[in-house]
């Protein structure tokens, strides 16, 4: 039996795929065992300092962290619809379109109108999945919005880092998807381009997900020295605290 260019579908794009798969699987392991090696580890090292201090503040100060934290909600909002968007023009296309572009024989691969349903299928199910963790990222930052805002809250600090890190391993989650459909687009053009793809998208995603930078110990509150917007120490209070330290 010759080899045909259909059969290259059967081997590439299960490779490629088993690449983004490995690949995660070990950021993931990475992640739970030694997670200050990873990026996503070094930020929730950043998160939990924040929201301590967020926490002991002022009230005052309580409106810069609503800020930044509806700023998080609108960037999952907006990734959210885009994904959802997305979903809706693929479900429309594969209703609507009997003669498909991507059917062409100046496509190296499977073109079989089997084959082309499965690809959408597998694209819709990624935007879809993006779109899930995106309301679910959306969802635990308005949660932290209520936590934050609590007047003469008594919430321990541990619940709310919990809801932010929460959130921002949603966010994790929904980015991934994404670069999943990308690969999945690919797919498409053939099944080289997809295995190439996925070849470099893990490539570039070790670089930017690995970490050799070490985590920063944020000392307690109560052992920096406060000092109040326009207030200026003396040299003798600089002194002072100088043989303190």
């Amino acid at each position: 039996m010759a080899f045909e260019k259909e059969h290259l579908d059967l081997v590439l794009v299960p490779s490629g795929l088993l690449i983004m798969f490995a690949y995660h699987l070990f950021l993931l392991y990475r992640y739970l065992t030694v997670p200050h090696t990873t990026v996503i580890g070094f930020e929730n090292n950043d998160k939990r300092a924040w929201v301590e201090r967020i926490m002991q503040a002022d009230t005052r100060d309580v409106g810069i962290a609503l800020n930044v934290i509806s700023s998080n909600t609108s960037a999952a909002t907006f990734l959210a619809s885009v994904s959802l968007t997305l979903s809706s023009i693929i479900g429309t296309w594969i209703g609507s379109s009997p003669n498909n572009v991507f059917q062409s024989e100046l496509i190296y691969g499977d073109t079989r109108p089997s084959t082309i349903a499965i690809k959408y299928i597998c694209l819709l199910t990624c935007f879809l999945l993006a779109f899930s963790c995106f309301v679910q990222s959306a969802r635990c930052f308005v949660h932290a919005n209520y936590l934050i805002s609590t007047p003469n809250s008594d919430i321990p600090v541990k619940n709310v880092e919990m809801v932010v890190i929460r959130a921002g391993e949603f966010w994790s989650l929904g980015l991934r998807a994404i670069y999943f459909a990308i690969d999945l687009l690919l797919w498409f053009l053939g099944p080289i381009p997809m295995f190439v793809c996925s070849v470099v998208m893990v490539s570039l995603l070790y670089h930017l997900d690995c970490n050799s930078n070490p985590l920063h110990r944020h000392r307690p509150l109560g052992s920096r020295p406060v000092k109040r917007v326009g207030e200026q120490m003396t040299p003798p209070a600089m002194l002072i605290q100088g043989r303190v330290a």
